[in-house]
């Protein structure tokens, strides 16, 4: 018997770019979910038509209106909850989660982020990494928790970064891992493979061929 695709519900405030690579490992056939519901609290955002041209359904919810963030939040999970989603996905989602929303999907929120976390959490992350002379940045995908980037990570990309990077090349790497690991990220979640332990997400039957395979940049010699 096939499983039940997990429903997927999106927050976006702008272009969303991995709301589209999800959509595009959804359609290929690769990703065992389905976008229920895509959400911004930005009302031209074009992660708004990327979900219309998908026949996904696209919302507005107001992020001023009445209330505080509280009822914001509220609304929020409403809509979330009449389509039925299972699971909630960042995609350059630009605010914080209020313990309102945490509390409406416990344990069942994911975000992305530009670097190693918990290395360079926050914003202008790529700066952050050429200015203190990283030699790898990458991106995160966690478990959102009450903090800012601070959830348990769940997957993570490693991308070199280059003497000639400029903040906006090195964000388009990463751009495009992220593409890949976000999901892949999902997907585990999908099989029921991600356990909880303490501060560490463990993924039950893992690939093989990690063991001592390492990084390393500059190159060692050959």
């Amino acid at each position: 018997m096939t499983a039940r695709p997990l429903p997927l519900g999106v927050l976006a405030s702008g272009r969303g770019s991995n709301l589209q690579a999800i959509l595009d490992e959804i359609a290929a056939g690769r990703l065992a979910a389905a976008v229920r519901v895509v959400v911004s609290d930005v009302a031209d955002a074009f992660a708004l038509e990327r979900a219309r041209r998908a026949g996904v359904p696209a919302v507005v919810v107001d992020p001023k209106r009445p209330g505080g963030k509280a009822a914001y939040e509220r609304e929020l999970a409403d809509v979330l909850a009449a389509h039925g989603v299972d699971l909630v996905v960042l995609a350059g989602y630009m605010r914080i989660c209020g313990p309102t929303l945490l509390a409406a999907f416990p344990g069942r929120i994911l975000n992305i982020h530009p670097s190693l976390l918990p290395a360079f959490p926050g914003l202008h992350v790529q700066r952050a990494a050429l200015e203190n002379g990283a030699r790898f940045s990458g991106c995160t995908v966690h478990f959102v928790d009450a903090g800012v980037d601070t959830g348990p990570i769940v997957a993570q990309a490693v991308v070199p970064v280059l003497d000639a990077d400029t903040e906006e090349t090195l964000a388009d790497r990463i751009l495009r891992q992220e593409h890949r690991v976000y999901p892949h990220a999902i997907r585990l979640f999908a099989e029921g493979r991600l356990r909880l332990a303490g501060r560490r997400v463990l993924v039950d039957a893992p690939a093989p061929g990690a063991g001592d395979a390492a990084l390393v940049h500059p190159p060692l010699p050959a």
